[in-house]
């Protein structure tokens, strides 16, 4: 492949290259030792090709040498360097959202994960690092060949066991570490369980060799340094010299790095106590990252009582065999990738994985039942992290359920109990994965399914799928009514006037949400759910034209919000009450309003809810005197959109304001200079955009006055906050 040419502005001269944009490469806990000839050859393969993979057995240290290789060259990236991490993704559907996620996305659309991925990287100069794809190889494959041709300024370096074997790629074969550098690296971790510790002239001797007979492995290598905390090298060597005898029966035609790899896992399994060893076996039920509370219920036992487990638990981290990682969600857990499979393998020759499995599943369908209370409550934040960390488990569960047709309803029951994190943090394309999954499977129209079809239909209608979502609200509604679920009822009737809100049906939106309102009172219902259909309510007759019943609305649900502590569908509300001070002729009011909707936004990645309130500041600075700084604003949004869906949904409510600040701000501005502020506000990306809105605009706008006269004048016509209500990637519909 023809060498690359450095697409950066100013790669010429080091003093004026820009920093590279911001990347979520880990940083090193440890220090990275020797491979340094490695490294050169890796760089030199990424000057002359833009697919690299790095292949090896497992524990060969591929990940720590992709990374390293990234790090040290993150600034030739102006669109940064990304980590995916692919180990704890299980099923191919689901590689394209996990990249997604990678890249830091939020796409409330219909539109394929792949189209997204496509788009975003399409103009970008990025190096994309792929992580332990080896059981994704096939789908893998695929998707970085197309994401190859269609962006041509992207890079892509991969690690896994095996090669992609695609046109373009160029492999490099990690082998074991030499017998220098394996050498320092296990006196090095050697030292980290024994401050201090220098091998004496006989030690040296049996150093090497143990680093020999470990074939220079670094996960090999740091497991028996692990060792030296009770047992000196010669003791290390014996026991070695044990296992591998004991451990010789792998399969014919295998690798002989791979039957070292198991000789040392092995090695070090046999020389952990039995209560050890069968907290090892247990945790490999975990997909990705786990706590003690989960560590404590899935795997405690008669044979291990739950109040051992945190001792357990502290001897397995000290050997290196269960590594701390901390995160938003406190401390968590996690085994590496080739220690969990081996636990897994006893696990199942114990005859105790399905068991475990269900244990497992039961945990995650308790944690999402808490955490949907919780959602209503101060711990909104929290709640997000810790579904964020949980994913991956979250995933496990429902794919246990969906293998028995006797449990179906326990993956319909997580699937729609998940609703406020499919919809109010950004996982708008995931959640209509799994509530269709869930539902392909027959089962009876109990509470669990009725709630995945009103779930459905609210992401549906968020996603600007229309007949999908009556296909669902509709389903919902007459099984419901049948089977007297007065509950699944209320919410088939509020998504229902969520639908007829976005397609700008305002007097049936605000009949339909009356209803559901008062059968949401005739259950006892009080959550965010009922919170959203106030402010849709607020949202339809704002744009009918009262803005005082809106008004009223809005400071009642504040009311509310503000003694349970929620700030999701507070930020409707505060919306809601934006707009309606802009048309009182309030701007400075309406834009502190904003700048809390904006705040909240991004603590729960609401790019919906961020876009719409974009557009709104946007009215608010163009009469407030900045036609230039309205103009950046509005092309911040209309960057935004694409990955929202359609722009203002298509909607002649919603367009008004945006059509508003445009029609002053070419008047003032002329054409030429409003077309600048729009592309200048479109290099902007999201996280830039809000920070710009909050400090209150550019240096153009610093000297921003009061404002000007009054706010533009009519009844629905300015108001953005319905629009966030209904389609918000938060709460969609219902939040506004």
């Amino acid at each position: 492949m023809r060498r690359l040419q450095d697409p950066c502005p100013n790669s010429g001269d080091p003093d004026a290259r820009p920093a590279a944009a911001p990347g979520n490469l880990p940083a090193e806990l440890n220090p990275f030792l020797g491979r340094e000839n490695e490294l050169a050859e890796l760089g030199g393969l990424l000057e002359e090709s833009r697919l690299v993979t790095v292949a090896g057995v497992a524990g060969v240290g591929k990940t720590r040498c992709v990374i390293r290789v990234a790090a040290l060259r993150e600034k030739r990236y102006c669109d940064g360097v990304l980590l995916a991490e692919l180990s704890a993704v299980r099923h191919p559907d689901l590689l394209e959202h996990a990249l997604i996620d990678a890249l830091g996305l939020t796409d409330h659309t219909s539109r394929p994960p792949r189209a997204v991925l496509v788009e975003h990287l399409s103009e970008r100069r990025t190096l994309l690092v792929i992580d332990g794809f080896e059981h994704l190889v096939d789908a893998c494959a695929d998707l970085v060949t197309e994401l190859l041709r269609r962006a041509p300024r992207l890079q892509v370096l991969a690690a896994g066991r095996c090669p992609l074997r695609v046109d373009g790629e160029r492999t490099f074969p990690l082998a074991p570490m030499s017998d220098g550098d394996a050498v320092e690296l296990f006196t090095e971790r050697a030292r980290g369980v024994r401050p201090g510790w220098e091998p004496t002239a006989g030690e040296r001797a049996a150093v090497l060799e143990l680093c020999r007979r470990l074939d220079g492995i670094p996960l090999a290598l740091e497991l028996a340094a692990g060792r030296l905390r009770a047992l000196s090298v010669e003791q290390v060597l014996l026991r070695l010299d044990d296992r591998f005898r004991l451990l010789t029966g792998g399969r014919r035609g295998a690798p002989p790095r791979h039957q070292t790899l198991r000789t040392a896992i092995g090695w070090s399994h046999e020389l952990c106590t039995p209560e050890q060893r069968l907290l090892w076996a247990r945790l490999s039920v975990f997909a990705g990252q786990f706590d003690l509370e989960a560590a404590e219920y899935i795997c405690g036992g008669a044979d291990l009582p739950a109040d051992s487990v945190l001792d357990v638990l502290d001897e397995l981290l000290a050997q290196s065999v269960v590594e701390r990682e901390d995160g938003p969600a406190g401390a968590r857990y996690r085994l590496l990738d080739t220690v969990s499979e081996y636990g897994a393998q006893w696990l199942a020759a114990a005859g105790d994985a399905p068991r475990l499995r269900r244990r497992h599943r039961d945990w995650f369908l308790g944690l999402a039942t808490w955490c949907e209370l919780d959602w209503f409550s101060p711990r909104q934040a929290e709640v997000a992290a810790r579904i964020d960390s949980e994913l991956p488990n979250l995933r496990r569960a429902m794919e246990c359920s969906m293998e028995s047709p006797d449990e179906v309803h326990l993956a319909q029951y997580l699937a729609g109990t998940l609703w406020f994190y499919w919809a109010g943090c950004g996982r708008l394309s995931e959640g209509r994965h799994w509530l269709d999954h869930v539902l392909e499977e027959p089962a009876p129209h109990d509470a669990a399914r009725l709630k995945v079809l009103w779930v459905l239909g609210y992401v549906a209608v968020l996603q600007g799928d229309a007949v999908g979502a009556i296909s669902a609200l509709q389903e919902c509604r007459e099984e419901a009514e049948r089977s007297g679920d007065a509950t699944a009822l209320a919410y088939a009737v509020h998504r229902t006037g969520c639908l007829a809100i976005v397609t700008d049906d305002m007097p049936r939106a605000e009949e339909l949400l009356r209803d559901a309102l008062g059968r949401y009172r005739e259950v006892g219902e009080l959550n965010s759910n009922v919170l959203m259909a106030q402010v849709e309510l607020a949202m339809a007759v704002a744009f009918l034209g009262d803005l005082d019943a809106a008004a009223t609305i809005c400071d009642e649900v504040r009311e509310i919000c503000e003694d349970h502590g929620e700030r999701w569908a507070l930020a409707y509300a505060l919306y809601v009450l934006a707009y309606a001070a802009l048309r009182r002729g309030r701007p400075a009011r309406a834009r502190q309003m904003l700048g809390e909707c904006l705040t909240i936004g991004r603590t729960f990645n609401d790019l919906l809810g961020t876009v719409l309130s974009l557009e709104l500041l946007a009215l608010v600075t163009v009469v407030e005197g900045d036609a230039g700084e309205a103009a950046v604003l509005q092309g911040a949004a209309e960057g935004i959109w694409p990955s929202v869906g359609l722009q203002l949904f298509g909607s002649a409510f919603y367009g008004r304001p945006r059509a508003e600040c445009e029609e002053q701000a070419r008047r003032e501005l002329g054409n030429a200079a409003y077309e600048e502020g729009l592309r200048a506000g479109r290099r902007l990306d999201p996280g830039a955009a809000v920070d710009r809105a909050l400090a209150g605009g550019g240096p153009a706008s610093a000297a921003d006055g009061p404002g000007t006269g009054g706010a533009p004048t009519g009844g629905s016509g300015g108001t953005r906050r319905p629009a966030a209500s209904r389609m918000t990637g938060r709460g969609g519909p219902e939040r506004w």
